[in-house]
C-alpha cells in the first residue's frame, strides 16, 4: 500500500490501514519520544498519545509533507509538551516542599538508552544527562539527527525551520554538550 493509499484508507476509517500505520511507525515514534523524555514508560505513553492524535486528526492531514514528517512533528510536540508539564510539576513540588517536608520531589532516574552497548553505558548516561540540559530546540535537533539518524532536510521539515538553522542548532548543541561534559568531568 502506498503512502497516498494508506492516508486515503485512514480517512475512510479503515482499521487495517491504521494498524499498518502503527506497525510501520511505532518504533520511530517510540525511539524519538524515548530520546527526548528519557523514560521508557513515558515514551510508551507518548507513543500511544501520538497515534491517538494521528487517528483523530487524519482528516486534517493535507499531504503538504510526508506522513513520516507529520508523525515526527506530532511526536516531538507531544514529547516537549510532556517535558514542559513535568518541569512545571517539579517546580510546584519544590515550592510545596518548602512548606511541607512530607511531599517528595519527583526527579528523573538515571537514564540509559536501551540501544547503548553495555561497555558504553557510563559514557551514554553522562551524554544523555547532558542532552537533557540543552535548550529544547537544540535537544530536539540533536536527538532527531544523532539518535534517529534523520537528515538535515527531514529535521528542517519536522521543526519547520531551514536546513541552515538545523545546522546552526546542531553546532550549538555539540558546543554546549562539550562544555557540559567537560564541566562534569572536572
Amino acid at each position: 500500500m502506498t503512502e497516498f493509499e494508506l492516508i486515503a484508507q485512514l480517512k475512510l476509517g479503515n482499521e487495517n490501514a491504521f494498524k499498518t500505520m502503527v506497525f510501520q511507525y511505532q518504533n520511530k515514534v517510540y525511539n524519538t519520544a524515548l530520546g527526548l523524555v528519557q523514560n521508557n514508560n513515558d515514551a510508551e505513553d507518548i507513543a500511544q498519545e501520538v497515534f491517538i492524535q494521528v487517528y483523530k486528526s487524519i482528516q486534517q492531514f493535507k499531504g503538504d509533507a510526508a506522513v513520516s514528517t507529520w508523525i515526527y512533528r506530532i511526536t516531538v510536540t507531544k514529547s516537549l509538551d510532556f517535558l514542559r508539564n513535568k518541569k512545571r510539576k517539579k517546580r510546584i513540588g519544590v515550592i510545596l516542599n518548602l512548606f511541607n517536608n512530607n511531599i517528595p520531589i519527583y526527579d528523573a532516574a538515571h537514564f540509559i538508552h536501551p540501544g547503548v552497548v553495555l561497555d558504553n553505558k557510563e559514557k551514554a548516561a553522562l551524554l544523555f544527562a547532558c542532552i537533557q540540559q540543552l535548550p529544547e530546540n537544540q535537544k530536539t535537533a540533536f536527538i532527531l539527527n544523532k539518535v534517529e539518524d534523520l537528515r538535515y532536510a527531514e529535521i528542517a521539515e519536522i521543526l519547520k525551520i531551514s536546513e541552515s538553522a538545523v545546522d546552526a542548532l546542531l553546532q550549538r548543541a555539540k558546543k554546549n554538550l562539550r562544555k557540559l561534559i567537560e564541566k562534569r568531568n572536572e
